[in-house]
């Protein structure tokens, strides 16, 4: 099942230009988890509860997927905080230690009932298939590219 992130869900669009941050800096991945879920919250796609649920689901198993890229989320319980499905990119060229790996790209993600699975799912295919692509936003000052290429085609 392809995911299109543009897709309006409960009225509104998954990603919005307003929903990348660039240039961020966090000390460790959970302040970096913190901001991403701010923003959801700011946004309006999750309740402020979420955050926590996110830094909880983190401390369980990392978030990070690989190719500088970490993708926190909440899980089981916490999908009751979740007003609708959203992402938020934010963007930290100097890199978040995940573990062992470095993050320089933290994709906050709340999806309503299974949406979350999709979108983690495109996610993946999309890191495959455009890795040159991805490291090149770690350090771009265009949010639009960054919009552009999480928008491109069926993802």
């Amino acid at each position: 099942m392809t995911f299109d992130i543009q897709q309006k869900t409960q009225g509104s669009k998954i990603l919005t230009s307003h929903n990348i941050s660039l240039d961020n800096k966090a000390s460790d991945k959970f302040q970096a988890i913190k901001m991403a879920g701010e923003l959801l919250y700011s946004q309006g796609y999750v309740e402020k509860e979420y955050i926590e649920a996110m830094v909880e689901r983190e401390k369980d198993i990392t978030t990070y997927i690989g190719n500088g890229v970490a993708i926190p989320h909440g899980i089981g319980a916490s999908k009751r905080y979740i007003k609708r499905s959203g992402i938020t990119i934010l963007q930290f060229p100097e890199g978040v230690p995940f573990g062992d790996e470095t993050a320089y790209l933290v994709v906050g993600i709340a999806g309503i009932n299974d949406e979350h699975i999709d979108i983690l799912s495109n996610l993946a295919t999309l890191m495959m298939e455009k890795e040159e692509e991805f490291k090149g936003l770690w350090n771009t000052k265009d949010k639009e590219s960054i919009f552009e290429l999480f928008t491109a085609g069926t993802f």
